[in-house]
């Protein structure tokens, strides 16, 4: 039997959606810009048509934040629209470790070995919001410096001799890994 497992992050201009199906991957990101609600119903029909899977999964990983307030609570509304309809789990997971995944060149369906990234989003005003993490084959271990706002040159510092992978789209399938090893069932959304 296939097990599907759904994610989704809208907290950027970028809509990120990923299936997992024993072994197998799909992703769809495009940019959006603000326009979540409009394009996200189609997006992800269209995702799930490219697996030639009907509109169901097992398990859904959300990405938690932060991001714009918008763009957050359409994901989330959506996503636990979606989860009580099919009965399934829907598991929250920091936005950020879909960006550190892939910061130092790896790819969702081939991650790299052990390595510490740094990651961020502009959170402007010469802020940024970022964390510090520790990878295990391509998953969250540890987190070194927690998610939250920094001012950019603190953060900076503490990005000094790390791979930084700054404002890029979460990859969909590396929040779905990090959901399915450490996702929680009581999250809650973070905004910029």
């Amino acid at each position: 039997m296939e097990q599907i497992v759904l994610s989704l992050d809208s907290g950027t201009p970028h809509l990120s959606l990923g299936l997992m199906v024993n072994g197998r991957t799909f992703s769809r990101v495009v940019e959006v810009g603000r326009t979540h609600a409009e394009r996200l119903p189609s997006e992800l029909e269209a995702l799930f048509a490219e697996a030639a899977l009907p509109l169901r999964a097992d398990q859904i990983v959300i990405g938690t934040g932060p991001g714009s307030y918008t763009g957050l609570r359409v994901g989330a509304s959506y996503a636990l629209g979606l989860g009580r309809a099919w009965g399934v789990p829907v598991l929250g997971v920091c936005s950020l470790e879909g960006l550190a995944g892939a910061a130092d060149g790896a790819v969702a369906d081939s991650p790299v070995a052990d390595s510490t990234v740094a990651v961020s989003l502009d959170a402007r005003k010469e802020h940024v919001y970022g964390a510090v993490y520790r990878l295990a084959g391509g998953v969250v271990a540890e987190t070194l410096h927690p998610a939250a706002r920094y001012p950019l040159a603190d953060f900076g510092r503490l990005a000094a001799g790390l791979v930084w992978n700054r404002d890029t789209a979460p990859d969909p399938l590396v929040l779905a890994r990090n959901g399915l090893d450490h996702g929680s069932a009581t999250w809650a959304l973070v905004y910029l």
